[in-house]
């Protein structure tokens, strides 16, 4: 009886929610009582501090936390470095700069279903025990010979899902000094994001599911010193003071 009983019990599924860029002070603190999910995740779970890559920034990060090694043994330290010891050589730490196993290679291994969306450093494209769609490094999802998903097939029912949209990795202006439509770009790539993780998440089998947002880090970029009263560019009476906060609620 006991036995059958084991059996019929389901497997823990692990679901990692990724925001590149977010302040903790804003989600964990400032916002907390206005951000519902947010909140629930808090006062249902466990969360503190923890301490990030040196440098804490997009590339190396993500990497590091998910194969548990710091940039000295990746070898790398941002998007840009050194590929000798001249200043003129750089090169670009893509998904093949990643030479250690990661988290969804690891549970790969052990027969477990993983899905990974939009995670930095996954571009080019490597075979998983699962799912996955390529990171912001993607150099294009409209270029036919580019393959950004895996299993490769996995493109065609996104495009279809989404169709007449095409899915995008990255804002692709977003340093341009029209603020509206910057926020038009953010909100509709984001938008696409979730169809695709909502999908994903009905009609695949996963136990591991990672996603990484980039809106968040593109509102940050374009939008900072609408948002915070200490920049020395602020403006308290432009229209997009609570863009920041809009984005997030």
């Amino acid at each position: 009886m006991l036995n059958r009983l084991f059996k019929r019990r389901k497997q823990p599924k692990v679901f990692v929610i990724g925001l590149d860029c977010a302040p903790p002070e804003l989600i964990f603190d400032a916002w907390r009582d206005e951000l519902p999910n947010f909140r629930s995740l808090m006062d249902q779970g466990a969360f503190g501090e923890m301490y990030s890559s040196t440098p804490a920034i997009t590339v190396p990060a993500w990497s590091s936390m998910t194969s548990s090694k710091d940039p000295g043994v990746l070898g790398f330290y941002g998007f840009r470095n050194r590929s000798d010891y001249s200043y003129d050589n750089r090169y670009i730490a893509t998904g093949l700069s990643v030479k250690e196993k990661r988290i969804w290679d690891i549970l790969g291994e052990q027969g477990k279903q993983c899905i990974v969306v939009g995670v930095p450093q996954t571009f080019p494209v490597k075979p998983v025990n699962g799912f996955l769609v390529s990171s912001f490094l993607t150099p294009s999802t409209t270029n036919p010979n580019t393959q950004w998903t895996y299993p490769p097939e996995l493109r065609s029912e996104i495009e279809q899902l989404l169709h007449p949209e095409e899915y995008d990795v990255d804002v692709p202006q977003f340093r341009t000094d029209d603020k509206a439509f910057l926020l038009k770009q953010i909100y509709d790539m984001t938008r696409k994001r979730f169809k695709v993780l909502r999908y994903l998440l009905r009609e695949k089998p996963w136990d591991f599911f990672m996603f990484v947002e980039m809106g968040v880090d593109r509102i940050h970029h374009g939008l900072w010193a609408h948002h915070d009263p200490n920049h020395r560019n602020h403006d308290p009476n432009s229209p997009f003071v609570s863009s920041i906060k809009d984005y997030y609620l």
